[in-house]
């Protein structure tokens, strides 16, 4: 159980370090990201950008 929890830990630190790079370069602005806000917040929620880089990931592993 404590492993998840680290690997969980890990993969979020991951994504919010790179998430400014990936904006760089134009993900999280592509037609099927949603964003909106809701009672003064602004949530976001990158359903396009996710299966692109699950793709990407997926192709990479499948080429190791």
């Amino acid at each position: 159980m404590i492993r998840w929890v680290i690997v969980v830990f890990l993969a979020l630190m991951l994504i919010s370090w790179f998430t400014p790079l990936l904006q760089k370069l134009g993900f999280g602005k592509l037609p099927g990201d949603l964003r909106f806000k809701l009672f003064g917040r602004e949530f976001f929620i990158p359903l396009t950008t996710t299966v692109l880089l699950s793709l990407a990931c997926a192709a990479l592993a499948k080429l190791l």
